[in-house]
């Protein structure tokens, strides 16, 4: 499980990364940043469950309110957009995939604080 958390600590890493080059950078790396810290936290068993289900479902609402107001695809073939569509989903995808590292590592996380 801890090889679990140090991949997804390194990826929502590389995450905020490619942030920098983006309109709202600051919002997506906060977010990106939050994640990875809280891998980090999991590992060392810093925080107790409910923290990361207190995260999954911040990150889950985000999602739903990220998502596009029309669905175009998350179009991986290019790294262009053809609308603004396209990154929303973008965004909501990664905002989701925070939410569910989020409740796997509630569930194997610490059970309460000592």
């Amino acid at each position: 499980m801890k090889f679990f958390k140090i991949i997804f600590a390194l990826i929502f890493m590389l995450f905020a990364y490619y942030q920098f080059n983006d309109p709202d950078s600051t919002i997506w790396i906060f977010t990106y940043s939050a994640a990875a810290l809280a891998c980090y936290m999991s590992i060392n068993n810093l925080w107790p469950s409910w923290v990361f289900y207190a995260l999954a479902a911040g990150y889950l609402v985000a999602s739903v309110f990220q998502w596009p107001p029309h669905f175009e695809g998350i179009f991986f073939g290019e790294a262009q957009m053809r609308s603004i569509n396209i990154e929303e989903a973008r965004e909501s995808l990664g905002l989701l995939i925070c939410a569910l590292v989020m409740v796997i590592l509630g569930k194997w996380g610490k059970k309460s604080v000592d």
